[in-house]
């Protein structure tokens, strides 16, 4: 069984089209076991009660933003290592500054190609096939 068949990716996105955009990606590569959040309350719930092996996250939603919701992930113990991608925009470099001061694993600017989202995968997690 290959990294990919094992892998349980949470995508945490307020727009509907940009988790399908990331879930069709991530089915591409070979993601088969994707869940999703439309915010950052809802992520934060579901990686606390979910295994989860690796967090998508767009940075502007609603209730708690993306840089909350890593922060959130960083300061509670069982949850505190799990892998973080985020989804910025060409001109967020602020914000990408102040995310690896959070400890976010990578990052991934919106529009993407799959082959970046693979390659910003592969070097959070390793080899996927």
């Amino acid at each position: 069984m290959s990294l990919a068949d094992q892998l349980k990716i949470l995508i945490v996105d307020d727009t509907t089209t940009s988790r399908m955009l990331v879930r069709d990606g991530l089915q591409e590569i070979g993601i088969k076991n994707i869940s999703f959040a439309s915010d950052g309350e809802q992520g934060l719930k579901h990686v606390m009660t979910q295994q989860t092996h690796l967090v998508i996250s767009d940075f502007n939603m609603p209730k708690l933003d993306g840089l909350g919701l890593l922060r959130a992930i960083r300061q509670h113990g069982p949850i505190q290592k799990t892998p973080f991608i985020m989804l910025t925009g060409k001109g967020d470099k602020e914000l990408v500054q102040k995310a690896i001061q959070y400890g976010i694993n990578n990052y991934l600017t919106k529009p993407f190609t799959v082959p970046a989202l693979k390659g910003a995968l592969e070097a959070v997690v390793g080899k996927l096939s």
